[in-house]
């Protein structure tokens, strides 16, 4: 049959279907520079490019013997499989960054929600710390902390001295801690 082919590739593939690996290496080192820089063409990273090289060879070596020369050339064939893997690789690749920016966009809503949660809890946890830490404590650190004011200001604000102001913050800010201890 060998004596039937006369695409000297048909022949170098007919050996290789009956197990021949100097036929391989031939028919390697004859396509691989030409099949790699098709797959580079398509795939653009050398190192995915040479991952596809070795996937496309070795599905030459194993599929061999399925190769008919009467549907086309051993060229025609090698150049089908190279591009079919490349391009099989180009959508995996894309359907994996899919799938990790969906479970990326999916963590980060649980973890704003979670986040969301949180602060609403805090901040409903604070707000009962001042009302029992009482007045006029609560509405000085409620100035200091939430209106952006200097203890200055705070004291020209509600009229007294700035060592009162400071005194009001210190001794709030001790009873919820106080809180936060008894609620552990």
């Amino acid at each position: 049959m060998v004596s039937q082919l006369s695409d000297p590739d048909d022949v170098l593939l007919s050996r290789i279907a009956n197990g021949d690996q100097h036929a391989f290496a031939i028919f390697f080192d004859r396509w691989s520079g030409k099949v790699l820089a098709l797959i580079r063409q398509i795939l653009i990273d050398h190192s995915q490019s040479e991952e596809v090289l070795q996937e496309v060879f070795l599905e030459v070596w194993q599929k061999a013997p399925a190769f008919q020369n009467t549907r086309g050339h051993a060229r025609s064939w090698l150049v089908t499989i190279a591009r079919r893997r490349a391009i099989d690789r180009v959508r995996s690749s894309q359907s994996a960054r899919e799938r990790d920016t969906a479970y990326v966009t999916t963590t980060v809503d649980y973890d704003q929600t979670l986040e969301t949660v949180d602060q609403r809890m805090e901040s409903q946890a604070v707000r009962r710390m001042l009302a029992d830490v009482g007045e006029p404590h609560s509405s000085t650190i409620k100035l200091a902390f939430f209106t952006g004011l200097t203890h200055r200001e705070i004291a020209d604000k509600q009229n007294v001295p700035l060592g009162t102001v400071k005194t009001r913050i210190r001794d709030g800010l001790a009873k919820m801690k106080r809180f936060m201890e008894e609620e552990r």
